[in-house]
């Protein structure tokens, strides 16, 4: 089969693919509207939500993010349109026993604290939405610190007693290499994890829209587009193509970034051929003991669907205690 030598192609998603890009989207859109930002400030036990998660209301009761997992909501609406009205940050408290955790949304009890702000330049200002979104699109972590009796949030870091400081780090990606079927299945379940999937395959024939729907499609050869995109500490590098041509160039390319996760499809004898022929490209010892192969957590998958859940469940492990690059 011949290799397309076209030009690379995107399709990109209708909508931001995570999360906090989604709120960014909604601040974006719904300005110089009245708003309210409530954030997650503290939690204890087992509150659905971490710190720095984030709800965005409009004075006209649409809202964007969430707090916990059910009707606190409910509360924190009626607080954010008190905010909106009269400019006071409010800070609330919820202590729920095991008992009556499932009537207020905290599944198995705990605590959360939160603080409501009006997004304005006297508590969160909207400027900090585009400083959050260009520190993502540079890589870079942004630390803004919220003082927690004024209400008043500031970029920086600046921690001390009543001050609350949340970290926005780049959103995490999944740059796959191989269209395969194995991938289709890998593409959806990360997009459901918050994680943006970007697909890598020169043969145009396999990289088709209809086959991924809604994913970055990408038909440079794998260690141009991986070395474009620049993995980092929030990034996985998967190779499922089963062609040294294609996946031994990314799997190069992915060794030499700080990406959190490498991994690549395969069996043990065809990762000792593998192991061979990286290092006879002069990849490093300890590079190739952070190469992931076979690729995910070993869970007696059979097929597409469990071998892809295996894998994203490596994924997981490793974006969430990154191994330190060679």
């Amino acid at each position: 089969m011949g290799v397309a030598t076209c030009k690379m192609r995107h399709m990109q998603p209708e909508k931001p693919a995570g999360e906090l890009d989604r709120l960014i989207a909604a601040a974006r859109a719904w300005a110089p509207g009245p708003m309210a930002l409530a954030t997650v400030t503290s939690t204890w036990g087992s509150a659905p939500r971490p710190r720095g998660s984030h709800m965005l209301v409009h004075a006209d009761g649409r809202f964007e993010g969430s707090v916990s997992g059910g009707c606190i909501e409910g509360e924190v609406l009626h607080a954010a349109a008190e905010t909106i009205a009269d400019g006071r940050a409010r800070r609330l408290a919820y202590g729920v026993a095991d008992d009556t955790a499932w009537a207020v949304g905290l599944p198995c009890g705990g605590q959360i604290a939160l603080l409501v702000q009006r997004v304005d330049t006297g508590g969160f200002a909207p400027a900090l939405f585009d400083a959050i979104a260009a520190a993502r699109a540079a890589g870079a972590v942004l630390a803004l610190t919220t003082d927690l009796t004024t209400g008043v949030t500031e970029a920086g870091e600046a921690p001390g007693d009543d001050r609350f400081v949340a970290y926005y780090a780049p959103p995490r990606r999944l740059f796959v290499v191989g269209a395969v079927q194995i991938a289709q299945a890998l593409c959806g379940i990360v997009r459901q994890l918050d994680i943006a999937p970007v697909l890598i395959d020169p043969r145009a024939r396999f990289l088709t829209e209809d086959r991924f729907p809604g994913v970055v499609l990408d038909d440079r050869w794998p260690d141009d587009a991986i070395a474009a995109y620049r993995p980092d500490a929030a990034s996985a590098v998967v190779t499922l193509s089963h062609d040294p041509k294609i996946d031994d160039p990314a799997l190069i390319a992915a060794l030499a970034s700080p990406a959190a996760y490498v991994a690549a499809l395969g069996s043990r004898r065809s990762h000792a051929k593998r192991i061979e022929r990286l290092t006879a490209a002069g990849v490093s010892e300890a590079a190739l003991a952070r190469l992931d192969a076979p690729a995910g957590i070993d869970i007696g998958a059979k097929g597409p669907g469990e071998i892809a859940l295996s894998i994203a469940a490596g994924m997981i492990g490793a974006l969430r205690s990154p191994r330190p690059a060679a």
